[in-house]
């Protein structure tokens, strides 16, 4: 069951919602597994040996360029990273249907019956937003997508988050962030959200540590329906 973190829900000024924004792996893909199979067998490829355990606390929720950047620091990042998404969405197809976060469907036929705005904020290259999308059924669900290509600071900076509540036209305040990575969610934090952290990587208390305000095992965690009925200010 989900948690509560620093405060009752909606403690941040108690403003309606307006949006919900999405990060993508391993918040509504559950990515994170096929992502560090493929930067294990890429960087081993390389000559460089990591471990599922090194992924989790060295690469995930980073962007491509500073990965490589250390871990392979005498090749074109840009190359590199284009090679390991491509072997990334390659994998994603021949699984033809991925698992998605469970949830995470009804929770975005609600928010589009609200009539809030919705959007996927992520790290991630163009290519791959529409790719994982398809493959949990989430084509054409979102308003706008922001991937590494619209910004020029990525997560953790808060610039990814603040193009999607510009995109949107949504005040900071009225705007809930899910995120499963510590970069994530320091950038939905910065960028002035009130934030949601998947435990799909990090427990309860390291993602409170990381600033979210709630821990949720899944969409389906009956916590979530409290807590956004406390912010639209609806009984619980």
């Amino acid at each position: 069951m989900g948690r509560t973190l620093g405060g009752r829900p909606g403690h941040r000024g108690d403003r309606m919602i307006e949006a919900l924004l999405f990060d993508l792996d391993g918040t509504l893909i559950d990515s994170d597994p096929l992502h560090a199979d493929v930067f294990v067998d890429f960087l081993a490829s390389h000559g460089v040996a990591i471990t599922r355990e090194d992924y989790t606390t060295r690469i995930h929720g980073r962007r491509n360029a500073d990965i490589f950047a250390e871990f392979l620091p005498g090749e074109d990042a840009k190359e590199m990273s284009a090679a390991k998404e491509a072997e990334y969405r390659r994998r994603l197809g021949r699984l033809g249907v991925a698992p998605a976060i469970p949830g995470a469907t009804a929770l975005i036929d609600r928010a589009k019956a609200k009539g809030w705005g919705l959007a996927v904020v992520t790290n991630a290259p163009w290519l791959n937003a529409p790719a994982a999308l398809a493959a949990v059924g989430l084509t054409g669900r979102f308003d706008t997508l922001v991937t590494e290509e619209d910004v020029t600071r990525a997560k953790p900076a808060p610039d990814p988050y603040l193009v999607a509540m510009q995109r949107l036209g949504v005040a900071p305040g009225a705007s809930v962030a899910f995120e499963d990575s510590p970069s994530g969610l320091a950038s939905a934090r910065a960028a002035g959200a009130t934030v949601v952290g998947l435990t799909s990587s990090l427990g309860p208390e390291a993602l409170a540590a990381h600033g979210a305000e709630l821990a949720l095992k899944d969409f389906t965690d009956p916590a979530l329906d409290i807590f956004l009925a406390h912010r639209e200010g609806l009984p619980a």
